[in-house]
């Protein structure tokens, strides 16, 4: 009989655990019912927040740049280095995380620091970088990113318009010349799981503008004011897949950078090494907080899940939360999920006692596909 050997190859439980101690929760469940097992480990993500943690945890090296964080003020923001590849998370620069509870700034807040945070990894000799957006406090289209990068945009009295997407409106002219020549020589791939357009009823503002503190006054006002910062920018790009990721910053990436759109998890999986793990699996142990029905449009297990199944190696997915029917779940290429919920029904317990509770549902899988 074939000798047993688990992937372990999950994304974070947001809230309450990072990919990495999802990973090592899981080989721990499994090990107590299976010692010796065999286990790879390998922490997942698919654009948004925790990707540089993955890549870090996949053995690129972590470095980290002072940069203007979403209100202006400095933050310090980190990215991931290999050779000549970066692997750049907008949220570490424009991240909701680096709001004050409850303080929010539709209208004004910057992708600056994601700019410089790019530039910095142009600084360290990138040539390929990957750009994974999401979780962005951010609705400016990218204005901000591309203004630290060298762009110039100016309202009708050739000043500078201020920051965020709402000044936007008073664009009269960009300028891109100034931008970074070093640009001209990278391969930019932009990673997300989100493929809306810019604007309108699908796009950045409407659909994602609420979660970053937008009224509906305020939803109208950036709707707008994209709209017409395309108008100037580039029309055509709005429409693209990807455009309306981060707030934008996907526009800004794919009109003025010469980026690339791609699903994060695919890109992420590639840069990961996820290929050559998966070739030494038998079986594939993936999942994040919440497996529902956005999982299955470009999440990370979703991802995985297909890739596994395409090698004919089987999956089950582990999660705080299942909201998912077992047809959904088969549809997907997942044998069956495990949820924390399962064990603990107080969602407010499960996330505070999810590492114990994570090795409980491991050893239940051991015993179920593992074990004798």
């Amino acid at each position: 009989m074939e000798t047993a050997r688990v992937l372990v190859a999950a994304d974070k439980f947001k809230g309450s655990l990072t990919a990495v101690q999802v990973a090592e929760r899981v080989t721990a469940g499994l090990r107590r019912v299976v010692p010796g097992l065999a286990v790879e480990t390998l922490p997942v993500a698919d654009g948004g927040d925790g990707t540089v943690a993955a890549a870090v945890a996949a053995g690129f090296e972590r470095r980290e740049a002072r940069v203007t964080g979403p209100l202006g003020d400095p933050v310090t923001a980190a990215y991931a280095l290999r050779g000549d590849t970066a692997v750049v998370e907008m949220a570490e620069a424009s991240g909701l995380q680096h709001l004050p509870e409850g303080v929010f700034a539709p209208l004004t807040a910057t992708t600056y620091g994601s700019g410089e945070l790019l530039k910095a990894a142009l600084e360290a000799g990138a040539t390929t970088i990957v750009f994974g957006v999401g979780g962005s406090a951010t609705t400016d289209g990218g204005a901000g990113m591309l203004a630290a990068l060298g762009a110039r945009f100016l309202d009708a009295d050739g000043k500078p318009v201020g920051p965020g997407g709402g000044p936007l409106a008073t664009l009269a002219e960009a300028d891109l010349m100034g931008l970074d020549p070093r640009l001209k020589d990278v391969d930019l791939v932009l990673a997300s799981d989100v493929d809306n357009p810019l604007t309108g009823p699908k796009g950045a503002p409407e659909v994602y503008g609420r979660q970053k503190g937008a009224s509906e006054d305020d939803i109208a006002v950036l709707d707008a004011a994209l709209t017409h910062y395309a108008s100037i920018l580039g029309p055509e790009t709005a429409a693209l897949p990807g455009a309306g990721a981060a707030g934008g910053i996907g526009y800004g990436a794919l009109v003025a950078l010469g980026a690339r759109f791609r699903p994060g998890i695919e890109v992420m999986l590639d840069v990961l090494g996820f290929a050559p793990a998966l070739a030494r699996a038998t079986l594939v142990i993936t999942g994040e907080g919440s497996l529902d029905e956005q999982t299955l449009h470009g999440k990370a297990p979703a991802g995985v899940a297909a890739a596994a199944r395409a090698a004919g190696i089987e999956v089950v997915a582990v999660c705080g939360r299942l909201a998912l029917p077992p047809e959904a779940l088969e549809k997907a290429g997942i044998r069956r999920a495990y949820a924390l919920a399962e064990l603990e029904p107080d969602p407010a317990v499960s996330m505070a006692q999810a590492g114990p509770l994570l090795e409980r549902a491991a050893e239940s899988i051991a015993r179920d596909f593992l074990a004798g």
